[in-house]
């Protein structure tokens, strides 16, 4: 089964760019198996679709909006993923919600599509995350790898 973990987000947005960070955290970790693509997305939104062909698993590492505390780990699956990107934390968010659409209409939409994610806590112009959302890059590594291990099984976080 070809997975994708692809991590969006802005590297000068503060906590937007949560998704890049814990991308870089799985390869320098090196747990996941090598079959497993690692991507930092950035913010490339439709440039992404070539990425998605052939992948029957795509896990998004993303800053969402929850409504909850700064912090807060989020997992969401399948239609409750375009259905999160209602509320637009960055231009590139209106991108993601665009290639979901996009690659279901090409029907090259994975079958099976995760997003994983933190509640920010800051968006303005900085390169550091903050300190609520920083604390949580080691456990959004360990989920996508519990995702990847065993994806059905995953639950959300409380």
């Amino acid at each position: 089964m070809k997975t994708l973990i692809l991590g969006l987000g802005n590297t000068i947005m503060t906590d937007d760019g949560v998704g890049p960070k814990v991308i870089e955290r799985l390869r320098h970790d090196g747990e996941l198996p090598v079959e497993i693509s690692l991507l930092d997305g950035g913010t490339l939104g439709l440039d992404l679709l070539p990425h998605l062909e052939g992948v029957e698993r795509l896990i998004i590492v993303d800053a969402v909006e929850t409504g909850k505390q700064p912090g807060s780990l989020v997992r969401l699956a399948g239609d409750e993923v375009p259905a999160a990107l209602e509320t637009k934390l960055s231009p590139h968010q209106m991108g993601l919600k665009d290639l979901l659409a996009v690659a279901r209409l090409m029907d090259c939409l994975p079958p099976e599509v995760v997003l994983v994610g933190v509640q920010p806590d800051c968006l303005e112009l900085g390169t550091e995350l903050t300190p609520a959302v920083a604390a949580q890059v080691p456990e959004l590594a360990r989920m996508v790898c519990r995702e990847v291990r065993n994806p059905h099984a995953a639950t959300s976080p409380g």
